[in-house]
């Protein structure tokens, strides 16, 4: 038997994958992983197989019911295909979702009221000394700068107006630095890392890095948001438990015919499917 120097064994195609002897195709494996983003082909790959299969055995199912649909429109006009419409009906007729009550909408937001406070609103001025941190000579005379500016107004606190008006690089030098009222997601994780620590009135004693240079940072004041109460949240809570309820309990059914289903080809995560290799 010859041997070619050089090459490597073609690599195997991945097994064909059916759905109770349904074959789930190649091509529309290939069609679908477009959908299913995955950090390596291979997981895109699977994502995709499994959303496929697990399609395929809800329409198997509806057929098995008899589920009979009109496809829907949405507000943007958008059509349900066929298929669509009696996935869903299967879904609505045979899974069903409990609706959350007062106490289970209370017991949420008491155990996570930290999600109904508004983001804190912060009243801060700065200066900027702009500089690249790719630029070595650059940024090292900002440094400078931005530490002599620094250390002037550790001495002289009341001089930052006056010291942002003649040296800031933003174009809120011509307002003393002041940037009006801002939330911490607002500005770079740096900076607002830098005004959590300060309290009202204080000033970072050193400057702080960004991507735009060197900032010297006085916090004027912080505003704290009460949290919003129950009855402004309470519609907001019954959304998200219905949807949190909605998948679960969609997620459940299709284990259940993942389980009484034969799938040939691929493993189904999280579910006792039988293989045939």
């Amino acid at each position: 038997m010859t041997q070619v120097i050089g090459t490597r064994p073609a690599a195997a195609p991945p097994p064909l994958i059916a759905v109770n002897g349904t074959i789930i195709p190649r091509a529309a494996i290939t069609g679908e992983i477009q959908h299913h983003p995955a950090p390596s082909p291979s997981a895109s790959w699977q994502k995709a197989a499994e959303a496929l299969v697990l399609r395929e055995l809800l329409l198997q199912e509806a057929g098995r019911l008899a589920i009979v649909a009109t496809p829907q429109v949405d507000d943007k006009e958008r059509r349900e295909t066929d298929e669509e419409a009696r996935i869903r009906a299967l879904i609505e007729q045979e899974v069903t979702f409990p609706e959350p009550n007062d106490t289970e909408l209370r017991r949420y937001y008491d155990a996570n009221r930290a999600r109904f406070q508004p983001s804190e609103i912060l009243e801060a001025r700065h200066i900027l000394v702009a500089a690249r941190a790719s630029d070595a000579d650059a940024f090292a005379k900002a440094r400078e700068k931005a530490e002599a500016l620094a250390a002037e107004l550790a001495a002289n606190p009341d001089a930052f107006d006056d010291l942002a008006r003649a040296h800031s690089d933003c174009g809120s030098s011509g307002e003393g630095g002041r940037l009006g009222q801002l939330t911490p997601e607002e500005t770079t994780p740096e900076f607002a890392a830098a005004v959590a620590d300060l309290a009202g009135g204080e000033t970072t004693a050193a400057p702080v890095e960004t991507r735009y240079g060197l900032h010297i940072i006085r916090l004027d004041r912080r505003i704290v948001g009460d949290v919003l109460p129950f009855d402004t949240v309470a519609a907001r809570i019954g959304k998200y438990l219905r949807e949190r309820t909605r998948r679960t309990a969609t997620a459940q059914y299709l284990a259940r015919l993942v389980s009484r289903a034969e799938i040939t080809g691929i493993e189904i995560a999280g579910a006792e499917a039988h293989r045939v290799n």
